[in-house]
């Protein structure tokens, strides 16, 4: 009996042991993603260039509202999710330099890609999280109150 226990502890370890040393360390980095769009991705000093010129750029936000509401965004933008982007082409200005925004700009680039294939001026893709750690200030949306019950 004496021999089992010790025999089960030692498998015990074993299997914890080479199961710890397959998982990744917590602070290990994690591989980064390669970005594979046409549109390029642009940082705080391209998005606040074409915003010292307010009349002839859009900020196109792909993201949900909740996603909005809970990062913040540009202190004007046109939101339009990604999924609903083709149906909604009409909305969009074919007059001006457009960056489209997500968190981190990759709905942005899938984004930007179909924009430009379709013929709008996209300059880049921003990531509103990105910006925001580069220095920029992110506007913080407030959701309206809930409706009263009735």
């Amino acid at each position: 009996m004496k021999f089992l226990q010790i025999l089960f502890a030692a498998a015990f370890l074993f299997t914890a042991a080479t199961a710890g040393a397959q998982q990744t360390a917590p602070n290990a980095p994690a591989t980064p993603r390669q970005w594979t769009y046409k549109t390029p991705k642009i940082d705080r000093a391209a998005v606040d260039k074409h915003l010292a010129n307010p009349g002839k750029v859009l900020i196109l936000d792909v993201r949900r509202p909740d996603e909005l509401i809970k990062n913040g965004s540009f202190p004007v933008f046109l939101n339009i999710q990604l999924s609903e982007l083709e149906k909604n082409l009409a909305y969009i200005p074919k007059d001006r330099a457009i960056i489209i925004v997500s968190n981190r700009a990759w709905r942005g680039g899938a984004a930007g890609d179909q924009l430009s294939a379709k013929g709008f001026n996209v300059v880049g893709a921003a990531g509103s999280l990105d910006y925001e750690e580069q220095g920029g200030v992110i506007a913080r949306i407030t959701p309206p109150p809930p409706r009263p019950a009735r």
